[in-house]
């Protein structure tokens, strides 16, 4: 299957970056290269740009989308929470602007044997770089019940969290749980019927947990946000797209820490702590993606974005 991934909030990340054509960009989830592909249309001869993405079919296939770019573009499979020692390894101390567009694709959630997605029924998967040996499947047959519970309550944020963390381990007992589609059903059971088509399938939320489980993405996340910013010349910015309210809650108060790091009680008439600002929030409230993008492209219904400017 071709890697087809429609970029959200497109034209506001670019805006966002406030590009330099001779500056030097990062995106730490390539994807497909849809925003990579408008910043580096951006670029004079002496800008560049470098594209990070665990996922070998992203790196394929914005390898292909953006070769026209020649040397411009630098293409590295990694983690963005590897952004820094990446980077070092090309020579570049500081950047101009960062993007990364979290959570899973559309080629990922697209792609049955990937194990993303509850409408498909296939391997319980949900690897992210499939180089890792740890699977979705690990985490449902290994996990106790209270693991379970711990991780559906708290990344999935399901109020049944409990009931299905119990269903997975009794349905265990009979054999291991394999399938996205086996996984689905236990689910369904554990849910009353009449909550079910209250707030979308009812197997999303415990997907989603498991995702984030599995590639440790809040952890990602919360720990390389201080680096980014770091890693930014003054006038650089860092726009970042999230689709759910942990993500988002994380890189809002990351933002806000950077922008007013003092730690001073609020009766002191000045600040005593020495911390200094790394910059100021560009989005007091996120960006949301408009009417006709929302009916385009359904994934962009979550999204928001929030810039950070370094100086």
């Amino acid at each position: 299957m071709a890697f087809e991934h429609k970029s959200v909030l497109l034209e506001e990340v670019v805006n966002g970056l406030n590009i330099k054509p001779d500056g030097i960009y990062v995106d730490g989830t390539l994807g497909g290269g849809g925003h990579a592909f408008e910043v580096c249309k951006r670029l004079n001869d002496k800008g560049s740009f470098i594209g990070i993405d665990q996922d070998a079919a992203a790196i394929e296939a914005a390898g292909i989308r953006l070769r026209s770019f020649g040397e411009k573009v630098t293409i590295v499979r990694s983690n963005y929470c590897d952004m820094k020692l990446r980077l070092r390894e090309l020579g570049i101390d500081k950047v101009d602007g960062i993007v990364l567009d979290l959570g899973v694709s559309s080629y990922q959630l697209d792609t049955a044997e990937r194990g993303f997605s509850y409408t498909k029924d296939a391997p319980l998967d949900m690897r992210m770089d499939t180089r890792q040996t740890k699977t979705a499947a690990d985490i449902v047959n290994g996990y106790s019940e209270m693991d379970l519970f711990r991780i559906i309550r708290d990344y999935g944020e399901d109020k049944f969290a409990k009931n299905i963390a119990k269903h997975i381990v009794q349905a265990r007992e009979k054999g291991p749980i394999t399938t996205t589609g086996e996984l689905t059903e236990i689910i369904k059971a554990s849910i009353p019927m009449k909550f079910q088509k209250m707030s979308g399938h009812p197997a999303k939320r415990t997907f989603q947990a498991i995702r984030i489980e599995l590639n440790q993405e809040l952890t990602v996340l919360k720990e390389s946000l201080d680096e980014m910013i770091d890693l930014l010349n003054s006038g650089g910015r860092i726009c970042i797209i999230t689709f759910h309210s942990l993500e988002d809650r994380i890189v809002k108060e990351a933002f806000r820490r950077n922008e007013n790091p003092c730690t001073c009680p609020s009766h002191f008439p000045v600040c005593v702590c020495g911390k200094k600002s790394k910059g100021k929030v560009i989005t007091r409230k996120p960006i949301l993606p408009g009417e006709t993008e929302t009916e385009e492209n359904s994934r962009s219904k979550s999204a928001k974005l929030r810039i950070f400017e370094h100086i």
